[in-house]
C-alpha cells in the first residue's frame, strides 16, 4: 500500500512534524536507504526480528518501513521502559539486535 502511495503521489505530505514535512517520496527514499545501511551493516537478513527502541520521531517510521522491505518483524519497545520492564520486553521479543537512538 505504501509503495502504491509513493507511486501515485510521490510528493503529498505523509508526515508533519514540527515544522519538518515529509512527502512519500522522502520517506520512501530514506527508508530505502535506511534498509541498505541495516542491511550492510548489521547482515540483517528476512526473518530475523528487531528490536526497535525508539522515541516519538520521523526516523521511526523510515526505519520501520526498511525493516518491512528487508523482511524483518520489528518488535516495538516503549522508549520510556526502563528496568525490569525492558528487559521482559526484550526476552519476549526474540531479538538478537536492537535499535536505539
Amino acid at each position: 500500500v505504501f509503495q502504491e502511495h509513493v507511486r501515485r503521489r510521490p510528493h503529498r505530505p505523509l508526515i508533519l512534524f514540527q515544522d519538518e514535512v515529509y512527502t512519500y517520496e522522502d520517506v520512501d527514499r530514506r527508508s530505502n536507504r535506511a534498509a541498505r545501511l541495516l542491511s550492510r551493516r548489521l547482515e540483517l537478513e528476512p526473518g530475523r526480528t528487531v528490536a526497535v527502541f525508539l522515541p516519538n520521531h520521523p526516523t521511526y517510521v523510515w526505519t520501520w518501513l526498511a525493516l518491512a522491505k528487508l523482511g524483518c518483524p520489528m518488535a516495538c519497545l516503549n522508549c520510556n521502559v526502563r528496568g525490569r520492564a525492558l528487559q521482559h520486553a526484550l526476552a519476549a521479543a526474540g531479538a538478537t539486535v536492537v535499535l536505539s537512538s
